[in-house]
């Protein structure tokens, strides 16, 4: 049984060796039952877990313009207490679907207010896209955004308004 943070859909993947031309390590990848992204090299492998690939989307979506915070209400919610204990989920609001040479993206965003729209969606996607190829190392075929709710900045005013009259 693998661990798989519940938002991630775990499908597996590996990335082994190629030894064209001049033995270099060319990445390309095969199909295999462990889950993430495994590279192969002559001096041993490396794993990418899918949780992993989830964290870095969900890093780059949240330093995307526009974006107030990432997950539904009740992810948000039990966000709110993991900040609490300083426990942060930065793969909250993500779920990914690795394939054999590809990673499809669903992200769930709270957008800040008076941003327009998609111009927000098209900055996470782009953000997430540039984040995953890069680190990753692998091709993201889709990054869908779903926009679960807009943040007001007079949602975060805790103070009472000030009395018009005295």
């Amino acid at each position: 049984m693998s661990n798989v943070t519940p938002n991630t859909t775990a499908t597996p993947s590996v990335v082994a060796p190629s030894k064209a031309g001049t033995g270099s390590t060319d990445k390309s990848v095969v199909p295999t039952s462990r889950t993430g992204s495994e590279v192969a090299t002559g001096h041993g492998t490396t794993t990418v877990v899918d949780s992993v690939v989830a964290r870095v989307a969900g890093i780059a979506a949240r330093e995307a313009h526009g974006v107030y915070d990432l997950g539904g209400g009740a992810a948000r919610a039990i966000g709110a207490i993991r900040n609490a204990i300083n426990a942060t989920d930065q793969g909250q609001g993500v779920s990914v679907e690795v394939g054999e040479k590809q990673v499809a993206v669903d992200v769930t965003i709270v957008a800040e207010y008076p941003v327009a729209l998609q111009d927000v969606a098209n900055g996470v996607r782009a953000d997430v896209i540039r984040a995953i190829e890069t680190i990753v190392g692998l091709e993201v075929t889709e990054v869908n955004v779903t926009i679960n709710d807009v943040h007001l900045p007079s949602d975060e005013q805790d103070e009472p308004a000030e009395a018009r009259v005295q």
